[in-house]
């Protein structure tokens, strides 16, 4: 990962598409080939109620973002070789000294940065059968680690992985990631994570997923390492039940972590379990959702990434020590009123079970109402609008937050 000029990077996204192999056919290498680049302008307020007249009263930020991904094909043959990459490119449409900070831009408070920051990366991938590996690098998403994407350029993880599908309803994920770009961010640093300290350079994970009852049930075991931190176990069980008219699922997950040799983030003792219920019907969906952290502390996670838990949110995550959380959330999908791409939904947590700013007993809650539109087609077709909008009231830390958010994204593809 390294700062570059546009230009340049989208060179080393399109190499992918122009590569000749000696000696090997390239039919599905270039004929296999996709590329595209989506145009992301992004615009974030976020209200801190809870300050004084010497504090950040707010943040706020506008930015445009481009962001170019290709993946090859695989060269012919017993043994199939490809190329990924990925380049970004963000711009500083507005920002200031007293309202920098929103993780959009490479700033914070009291300085409002440089005007463009830029990042590239490849992968290089290698196929046998239905088994992939991968160098370079990488977006995972999985869920013992997944990639962010929440602002204006996504995180990125330096490592490999190998992925393997070569038995029917079996897939398997194994790897170790070294450096990540965060998202406001162009070099590649050590990881670190949520709710614990220390920084590691690997992070080790394995594990898989297997389904079975006609694709209905899905089973899953993982495993995950920041080295001399935390370890981590994930169990997840799937189950999708088709009765008349409705759909009705489950999805649970439990986490036991540890801390992992030299113990740079400290003693960790903590588990975490995430259930998530839903039912849909035609245009409608109710979902329910529970999180309870046990142990002796918060429940650690890479930082900036997307955890597999329920209460995962637009701003908060209720993973504190102790706490308790309860989600209710609808959704609607318009097309069933002749509205196709116009979606939307509304959610609410409430936690409590952990120490509140001076002892006091903990409690938050945060609504959430997210609406997106993407147009189906016409010379605008693939073009985005989202609103998400949030409000936080909380005695921890974090306070009372008004937060709204609108991102206008336009995907062209390319190959």
């Amino acid at each position: 990962m390294s700062k570059t000029p546009l230009a340049r990077a989208v060179a080393l996204a399109t190499l992918g598409a122009s590569l000749t192999l000696p000696g090997l056919a390239q039919a599905d290498f270039i004929g296999d080939s996709k590329a595209t680049l989506e145009l992301r302008n992004f615009y974030m307020n976020r209200d801190l109620r809870d300050t004084t007249a010497a504090q950040q009263s707010k943040r706020e930020e506008w930015a445009q973002g481009f962001i170019l991904k290709a993946e090859s094909g695989f060269t012919e043959g017993t043994v199939g070789f490809g190329l990924d990459a990925y380049a970004g490119l963000g711009l500083k449409l507005d920002s200031s000294d007293e309202r920098a900070g929103t993780n959009l831009l490479p700033n914070g408070f009291g300085d409002e940065g440089p005007d463009e920051y830029s990042e590239a990366t490849g992968a290089v991938k290698v196929r046998i059968s239905k088994t992939i590996g991968k160098v370079g690098g990488l977006m995972p998403k999985l869920p013992i680690v997944s990639s962010g994407d929440s602002r204006l350029l996504p995180q990125v993880f330096t490592g490999g992985m190998i992925t393997s599908q070569e038995l029917a309803g079996l897939t398997l994920n194994g790897g170790q990631l070294r450096e990540v770009n965060f998202r406001n961010s162009t070099d590649s640093q050590d990881i670190t994570a949520s709710n614990v300290g220390g920084k590691s350079d690997r992070y080790n994970f394995a594990g898989g997923d297997y389904k079975f009852n006609g694709g209905n049930t899905t089973v899953g075991l993982w495993y995950g390492e920041l080295e001399d931190i935390y370890d981590q176990k994930l169990y997840n069980l799937i189950h999708v039940q088709p009765i008349g008219d409705w759909k009705l699922g489950a999805n649970l997950a439990y986490f036991d972590s540890q801390d992992n040799g030299r113990k740079l983030g400290g003693d960790v003792d903590n588990d975490l379990t995430s259930v998530n219920l839903w039912a849909g019907i035609g245009a409608h969906t109710f979902r329910l959702g529970y999180q309870k952290v046990g142990g002796d502390n918060a429940f650690p996670f890479l930082s900036e990434t997307d955890p597999y838990i329920v209460n995962y949110l637009q701003i908060l995550d209720f993973t504190r020590k102790d706490e308790k959380s309860w989600q209710a959330r609808y959704d609607i999908n318009f097309a069933s009123y002749g509205v196709p791409g116009l979606s939307a939904f509304v959610r609410y947590v409430t936690g409590d079970g952990f120490d509140g700013v001076g002892g006091a007993s903990g409690k938050e809650w945060e609504r959430d109402v997210d609406i997106s539109y993407i147009i189906q087609e016409g010379p605008l077709k693939n073009l985005g609008v989202r609103w998400r909008n949030a409000m936080v009231r909380s005695n921890a830390s974090i306070g009372d937050l008004d937060e709204n958010r609108l991102i206008v994204s336009y995907t062209i593809p390319l190959l």
